[in-house]
């Protein structure tokens, strides 16, 4: 994977990555942080929704559903 950070959303379904950043509204993050999800931590795309929206994805052992435009917010290396 490269080095680059990119959106969670343009990994491939079952591809692990490390959280680089979130790019969430100050509003938002601690919501995101209650559940886990913080900077170095390990992310899965797990799955779509038929429609796209909303995302699946595993982190610390649990799996997660976010909003598209959520997780287009966080980066991922």
């Amino acid at each position: 994977m490269s080095s680059a950070p990119q959106p969670l959303t343009s990994l491939p379904l079952g591809t692990k990555a490390t959280v680089a950043e979130i790019k969430l509204p100050a509003a938002q993050k601690p919501r995101l942080m209650e559940m886990g999800l913080l900077v170095g931590t390990d992310v899965e795309l797990v799955r779509f929704a038929p429609l796209g929206d909303p995302v699946e994805i595993k982190v610390r052992g649990y799996n997660l559903t976010l909003r598209k435009h959520e997780a287009e917010q966080i980066l991922v290396r």
